[in-house]
C-alpha cells in the first residue's frame, strides 16, 4: 500500500523582493496612517491590501484589478510567509481594491502621504536633494469625456488627438529619477501653469529651498521663473520663441558668426576613456524683472548660449535630405508623360514648383530659372483637314540649390539659449548643459509608467477618481523600481563591480548600471513546492544563485527573505 502523495507548486519569483522593498519604505504602515477606511473593513489592511497588488502589477506587469485576487490565490504561503499577513485571496476582490483606488484618489490625503513617504526614503536611502527635474506626459484611452472630468481632448503627447486623455505632472529628484510629486489634472490644460504648483509642493514636502528645477522650454515663462527665483530655489531651463524672439537670438549669434565671440567646449568622458565633444557656447548675463503677488521681482540672469553638435548635424542632414528630394520633384516638372497635365505657361510652372518646395519646407533655398518656348510646328494635311501651322508652347524650369542661402539657414541649427538663476561658481557652462542633458531621466520614468512593467496605458477605467488613485498607486510603483535601480548601482560602484548572468543568451555579459526590471527578471523561475506525503508536510524553495544572494547583497536584503517561505505562519489561511 502507498501513501497518498500531493504536491503543490507556488511561483515566488520575484515577489519577497518586491514586499522586502515595500516594507524597507515603511509603505503599508504609511498607507494606513494617511487613508483611513470604513468601519466595516476587516481583514487585512488597506496598506498591505495595496502593497500586495503593488507587488502583482510590478511582477506580471498588469495593472487590471480581475486579474489579481487568482494570482493572490496561487501563491498564499508566499504572501502570508513574506507580509506575516493572514492572507486571503478574496481580500483582493475587484470591489476592495477599488476602495483602495478611491482612497488614493483624495487630494488633500494624497499629499500628506507623498510628503511623508519621501521624508522617510530621503532618509533611509540617504538621498541627496539639489535638483529636481519637472515634466509631464499624458495618458489617452477610449473615455467619455464629461464637463467637469479629467478625461479631456488636449494636445497629445501620445499622437492620438482623436483620444481623451488626462495630464500627469511628475517632479523626480536627481540623480536617480525618484518621483517625488505626482499630479493628476485634465487632459486639455496646458503646461506651462502646472509648474508653479508642483514646485510649491516639492518644496512643502522636501521641506527645503535652493533647489535646482530643470524643465524644458514650458518651464521657462517668466512668471515661473520669477517665481522660483522669489522662493530662493533655482532655474535650469530653455527659452522659447516667445521668451526669446529670433531678433534677439540673432543678437546673441552675429558675434559668434563673426568670429568675434569665443566659444566654450563641453565635453563628457566615456567609461572607455574616450573624451566626446558634445556641444560649444558661451554666456552673458541680463537683468530679468517681474512682478510676482503685487511686488516687483529683479535679479541678474545668466543666460548659456548653446550649439548641440549632435543636433546641429542632424538638422543639416535631415535638410540636405529634403534638398535632394525637392530637386527630384522639380526635375519631374519637365517630363512630360501620358496623364500627366502639361504645365505650358510661366505661372502654372512656378505655383507647381513652390508648392513642390512648401512641401519638402525648403523655401527659398532653390534658385529657380522658368523658360518659355514658342516655335511653329507644321501639321501636314489628313483626310478633309488642309496642312496648317501650329504654335507650341512649352516651358521649362531649371532649379539650382542656393547654397548661399542654404548656409544662412543651417547656421542657426543646434543653437539653443537656456536660462538659469544658478550661480556661475557652483553651475558653470559645462555643469550646466551635462546637467540639462540627463532629461532623459524624468522620461525614462514616464516610459516606465506608461509601458512595462507599470502599464498605465491601456488603462482599463472610466471613472476620473480611480484613474487618479491607479495613477497615484503607479507612481508608488515607479518609486520602488527607481530606488532599486539606484541602490544596486551605487553598491557596484562602491565595491568597484559588475554583475554577470542577467542577460539570457549572453551569461558572460557584465554591467555596472543593471535596470530594476532586469535584477527582478533574474528572480523568475524561483518555485515554492508543498509536498504531503504519508501525512507529512514539507516545503521546498528553489535554491538561489551566487547571482540571487549578490543581488540581494547589493539591496541589503537577507537571503532569509526567501528561505523563511517554508516556514509555518501561525494566523488563518483562505
Amino acid at each position: 500500500m502507498t501513501d497518498d502523495l500531493t504536491v503543490a507548486t507556488e511561483r515566488v519569483d520575484d515577489i519577497p523582493v518586491l514586499l522586502s522593498h515595500a516594507q524597507k519604505m515603511g509603505l503599508p504602515d504609511l498607507l494606513d496612517e494617511h487613508f483611513p477606511v470604513h468601519g466595516n473593513w476587516a481583514g487585512t489592511s488597506l496598506g498591505w491590501t495595496l502593497a500586495v497588488w503593488l507587488t502583482h502589477i510590478l511582477s506580471e506587469g498588469d495593472h487590471r484589478l480581475n486579474q489579481v485576487q487568482d494570482w493572490v490565490a496561487q501563491r498564499l504561503q508566499t504572501l502570508q510567509m513574506s507580509t506575516r499577513q493572514a492572507v486571503q485571496a478574496l481580500e483582493w476582490s475587484d470591489d476592495r481594491l477599488g476602495i483602495g483606488l478611491d482612497a488614493l484618489s483624495d487630494g488633500v490625503r494624497w499629499r500628506a502621504f507623498e510628503r511623508a513617504l519621501n521624508r522617510r526614503t530621503v532618509r533611509v536611502y540617504n538621498l541627496q536633494r539639489s535638483r529636481v527635474r519637472v515634466d509631464s506626459t499624458t495618458a489617452s484611452g477610449y473615455w467619455t469625456v464629461t464637463e467637469d472630468g479629467h478625461f479631456q481632448f488636449g494636445h497629445s503627447k501620445d499622437h492620438r488627438p482623436d483620444l481623451p486623455q488626462l495630464k500627469v505632472m511628475l517632479s523626480a529628484l536627481d540623480p536617480l529619477g525618484l518621483p517625488v510629486v505626482t499630479q493628476v489634472v485634465s487632459g486639455e490644460r496646458a503646461d506651462d501653469p502646472l509648474y508653479i504648483p508642483a514646485i510649491e509642493e516639492v518644496s512643502e514636502s522636501l521641506e527645503e529651498h535652493g533647489l535646482l528645477y530643470i524643465g524644458d522650454c514650458k518651464m521657462g515663462a517668466i512668471g515661473t521663473r520669477a517665481f522660483i527665483q522669489a522662493h530662493n530655489d533655482y532655474y535650469l531651463c530653455p527659452l522659447a520663441e516667445t521668451q526669446l524672439p529670433q531678433e534677439l537670438l540673432a543678437t546673441y549669434l552675429t558675434p559668434v558668426w563673426n568670429e568675434e565671440q569665443g566659444l566654450t567646449k563641453v565635453t563628457r568622458t566615456a567609461l572607455d576613456g574616450t573624451v566626446e565633444f558634445l556641444a560649444e557656447g558661451y554666456e552673458q548675463s541680463v537683468v530679468v524683472s517681474h512682478e510676482i503677488d503685487g511686488r516687483m521681482v529683479s535679479w541678474r540672469e545668466r543666460r548659456l548660449v548653446i550649439r548641440s553638435l549632435r543636433q546641429a548635424k542632424a538638422s543639416e542632414d535631415a535638410l540636405r535630405t529634403r534638398l535632394r528630394k525637392a530637386q527630384t520633384e522639380l526635375a519631374q516638372l519637365n517630363v512630360a508623360k501620358q496623364g500627366k497635365v502639361r504645365l505650358d505657361d510661366v505661372a502654372g510652372m512656378r505655383a507647381a514648383a513652390l508648392a513642390v518646395l512648401k512641401r519638402h519646407r525648403v523655401d527659398g533655398l532653390f534658385k529657380l530659372a522658368i523658360d518659355e518656348h514658342v516655335q511653329e510646328r507644321a501639321v501636314r494635311a489628313y483626310g478633309d483637314r488642309p496642312a496648317r501651322l501650329e504654335i507650341d508652347r512649352r516651358v521649362t524650369l531649371q532649379a539650382t540649390v542656393d547654397e548661399q542661402a542654404v548656409q544662412a539657414t543651417v547656421r542657426w541649427f543646434g543653437w539653443r539659449v537656456y536660462a538659469t538663476n544658478h550661480p556661475q561658481a557652483t553651475l558653470s557652462l559645462h555643469q550646466a548643459v551635462l546637467a540639462y542633458r540627463e532629461e532623459y531621466l524624468v522620461e525614462r520614468g514616464f516610459g516606465r509608467l506608461k509601458g512595462k512593467p507599470l502599464s498605465l496605458t491601456p488603462m482599463y477605467l472610466h471613472s476620473d477618481t480611480r484613474a487618479t488613485g491607479l495613477i497615484h498607486l503607479l507612481s508608488i510603483g515607479l518609486r520602488i523600481l527607481t530606488l532599486i535601480e539606484h541602490q544596486v548601482r551605487t553598491g557596484l560602484a562602491e565595491r568597484q563591480e559588475k554583475l554577470a548572468g542577467l542577460y539570457a543568451g549572453n551569461p558572460k555579459r557584465t554591467t555596472h548600471r543593471p535596470t530594476a526590471e532586469v535584477l527582478l527578471t533574474a528572480f523568475k523561475g524561483v518555485y515554492l513546492s508543498t509536498i504531503v506525503m504519508g501525512g507529512q508536510l514539507r516545503r521546498h524553495v528553489t535554491p538561489l544563485s551566487e547571482l540571487h544572494v549578490k543581488i540581494l547583497s547589493l539591496l541589503d536584503f537577507p537571503v532569509e527573505i526567501y528561505s523563511q517561505l517554508v516556514g509555518e505562519f501561525p494566523g488563518p489561511a483562505g
